[in-house]
């Protein structure tokens, strides 16, 4: 039986030499099919990856996502100008990749087989999707820690690293927290919240870092303004040390001055909040009168007439059309209670209403009828305007006989 077995391995290893021999085998052992591989499908499609380094790994090595072998490695490709890889991967159809994904070259374990790892870009959207005869860049790509680093790094650890120190650090922690168990556990709760805190509140010292950084380059930007200062300060000093009495006096006068202040204060306290008081029905009354106060402060430039009079105004003369309502019981009225006489066409003549009070001829036994000499004119009010003139220059005495009579009716004289 045993001979049996060793006659079919040499026939299979013959058969291998021969057809290595003549060329069917281009490739040697990689053209023989391996069992368990992944299923390809029957429309695989390509894709090509640059490394910088691949490490340990060969054709027909296993490509996989997340974990799951999903193609094989075909071929690998060295470039002698970029001393670079490249490895052309089959990835079976169904298998959907973005268009910027990323490869990497794992190992199973720490002495097991290298294969190559597709994934999307971590932190990235995904961009569109990879097709048959993409590259995945340079950039792109990567390769693990190989096994003699590690073992190196864990070399110069175990050998010539801070492990006998660590233990020390390990063993006066204890020390120190062995008792003070419940202190400990306070603070870690205070530092928890004020962690917590910080961190609501990062926005305004990310504001306070941002205001921070702007004063800082306003104080560069002027730079040689802090340098004038600073040179003249002394100068300043050296001025307030020789006005020194003069400011002792004045800080003593102000002493001085504050307690009269306060003591005026103190005596006037009652009357100013009497005052005060007595000042709230007013500025309510203001504050009632405010939105009527702001719509006749435009009044105020055309008083006694409506702002509308602005319109008539052309130069030195103004164009007026009015109209009087006159109530003829008050007209009478005022006429009545006038003790002036009348003053038209330039003659004074006696107030002819005054009788309607029934005050007799008492009103006119002063003033003297008209053609009767030797009575003077009696005394006008005082006024403060000239009479008009006319337009050659002469006073207008004659003809305000009608203005006058109209002046006397409203209850007045000219």
């Amino acid at each position: 039986m045993r001979r049996l077995r060793s006659v079919s391995v040499a026939l299979v290893l013959g058969v291998t030499m021969m057809l290595s021999g003549c060329g069917l085998m281009e490739d040697g052992a990689f053209d023989l099919p391996l069992p368990g591989g992944p299923d390809l499908g029957d429309d695989p499609y390509t894709v090509k990856v640059e490394f910088r380094n691949v490490q340990q790994l060969v054709p027909k090595s296993l490509v996989k996502v997340n974990n799951v072998p999903v193609g094989i490695v075909e071929d690998i490709e060295a470039n002698s100008r970029s001393w670079t890889a490249t490895v052309i991967c089959t990835v079976r159809r169904g298998v959907v990749l973005p268009d910027n994904a990323r490869a990497a070259v794992r190992q199973t374990s720490l002495l097991g087989e290298a294969y190559v790892e597709l994934a999307p870009p971590a932190g990235q959207p995904p961009r569109g999707r990879l097709a048959d005869g993409d590259t995945v860049p340079l950039p792109a790509s990567g390769t693990s820690a190989p096994v003699e680093q590690v073992l190196g790094a864990l070399s110069m650890l175990l050998n010539g690293g801070s492990l006998p120190q660590l233990q020390t650090i390990t063993s006066e922690i204890n020390k120190a927290l062995s008792g003070n168990e419940t202190d400990i556990r306070s603070l870690l709760h205070e530092l928890n919240s004020l962690v917590g805190r910080l961190d609501a509140s990062r926005n305004d010292i990310t504001r306070a870092l941002d205001g921070m950084a702007h004063l800082s380059q306003q104080l560069a930007d002027r730079r040689g303004q802090l340098a004038t200062a600073l040179d003249q300060l002394p100068q300043g000093v050296r001025v307030l040390a020789q006005q020194r009495d003069d400011l002792v006096k004045m800080l003593t006068g102000l002493d001085r001055l504050s307690a009269v202040a306060v003591r005026v204060v103190n005596q006037s306290k009652a009357n100013t909040v009497a005052d005060l008081r007595a000042l709230r029905p007013t500025l309510a009354k203001l504050e009632q009168a405010g939105s009527n106060l702001t719509r006749a402060l435009p009044i105020l430039g055309t008083f006694p007439f409506t702002p509308a009079a602005q319109e008539g105004i052309k130069g030195d003369y103004l164009n007026l059309h009015q109209s009087l309502d006159l109530n003829l019981t008050h007209a009478i009225g005022n006429l009545s209670r006038s003790n002036q006489p009348l003053n038209i066409g330039g003659t004074l003549v006696p107030n002819p209403f005054a009788i309607l009070e029934g005050g007799g001829t008492s009103v006119t036994q002063d003033v003297p009828l008209l053609g009767q000499s030797g009575g003077g004119d009696l005394p006008l009010p005082p006024t403060t305007s000239p009479e008009p003139s006319t337009p050659d220059g002469s006073q207008d005495g004659g003809s305000g006989g009608d203005s006058d009579l109209l002046g006397s009716l409203l209850g007045g004289s000219s």
